[in-house]
């Protein structure tokens, strides 16, 4: 079974047992999550008797949050030929680190 599930404005394919970063959530490391906006709920070729379910809040995936983190650096350059214009900053996007225990279907 996977689903599409939305998040931090992204929307991420999952699966049970599934370790994937997303933007930051609001935790403790080792606290459960239950991600409700879910897309689409499918079954896998295993030959599970669910129907496909698409639509907005079709289920709920339930995942334990791993670690809380920050990106790698990237570096933002304004430049502005003959003016003598130059800014340099540097970014640090923070995530969440979450493990997929299991999807729930409505």
């Amino acid at each position: 079974m996977f689903a599409v599930v939305k998040t931090g404005g992204k929307q991420y394919v999952v699966k049970p047992g599934d370790i994937v970063n997303v933007e930051k959530l609001l935790g403790e490391k080792g606290s459960a999550l239950a991600l409700s906006d879910v897309l689409l709920v499918a079954p896998s070729d295993d030959g599970e008797n669910l129907a496909l379910s698409i639509g907005s809040s079709v289920g709920t995936v339930m995942a334990t949050l791993l670690e809380q983190g920050r990106a790698d650096k990237i570096r933002v350059i304004k430049f502005k030929p003959k003016v003598r214009y130059r800014r340099v900053v540097g970014h640090r996007q923070q995530f969440t680190k979450i493990r997929v225990e299991r999807i729930e279907a409505s």
